[in-house]
């Protein structure tokens, strides 16, 4: 079973973003970047398969400019055998990724794509539906566990009220949720073993997809900093200021 993952490279999760000067977007230069970490689930949950001998190969792929070579690296310390950059410096919105995705699947076939939700960045959550509905794949969401059998994976969903749990048939789409598993950290051999994994660099137009982005980003402004709270002598004084003031209730 061949298994893919995509990974996003994104400002890292500790790095508090500032908006640039001009309101035209966020400050990237000289800013710490490392993997979604909703890709690093992803990747640690093919990984775990793979050890359990469910899936035989793991195959990495991105899409930005040349420095998301590192997050492939990465993606391979920990565990894939091989990446694939789809090198642009254009900014490629959901769709325009799904559709790349979908030429990396019909060219390498696989069993599986375990995707994170969404990414940190954009926070637009589409890239996995969008995948599946170009592919007419089946998908399962918002995953907390993941079991396969025999032709068929049975995933754990998370949702608001609950959990669900689905039974699809492979090929398929599997989005990764918080809970799913814990990261391993890649170790000082996986990282010198993982230079030597191969690495395939190619365009948007090998592929035969154009990017053209239907969105443009007008203004780009920090939110507004949060007012102080006040104290209120009595239950009733809190009640009107929530409900004449506020107006929340």
């Amino acid at each position: 079973m061949k298994i893919l993952v995509p990974v996003k490279r994104v400002i890292d999760y500790n790095v508090k973003v500032r908006v640039k000067s001009d309101n035209t977007g966020v400050e990237t230069q000289n800013v710490k970047m490392s993997m979604n970490p909703f890709d690093e689930i992803a990747i640690e949950e093919a990984v775990r398969l793979k050890e359990a001998g469910k899936a035989t190969e793991i195959i990495a792929v991105s899409v930005g400019p040349s420095q998301c070579q590192e997050t492939l690296r990465t993606a391979m310390a920990i565990g894939a055998d091989s990446g694939i950059l789809i090198e642009t410096d254009e900014t490629v919105e959901p769709l325009n990724v799904a559709k790349l995705l979908k030429a990396v699947v019909d060219e390498q076939s696989p069993d599986i794509v375990i995707m994170g939700k969404q990414a940190i960045d954009d926070d637009s959550n589409q890239t996995g539906q969008m995948l599946s509905t170009l592919l007419g794949w089946g998908q399962a969401t918002f995953a907390s566990k993941v079991e396969l059998e025999d032709g068929s994976a049975k995933v754990t969903r998370e949702l608001d009220g609950g959990l669900e749990t689905l039974s699809i048939k492979t090929p398929c789409i599997i989005t990764t949720d918080l809970r799913l598993n814990e990261p391993r950290y890649a170790s000082l051999p996986n990282i010198m073993k993982a230079k030597k994994k191969p690495m395939e660099t190619k365009s948007p137009s090998d592929y035969g997809v154009e990017i053209s982005n239907r969105l443009e980003i007008l203004k780009v402004e920090e939110p507004a900093a949060r007012a102080g709270g006040i104290t209120v002598p009595d239950v009733d004084t809190l009640i009107d200021k929530l409900k004449n003031e506020a107006k929340v209730i």
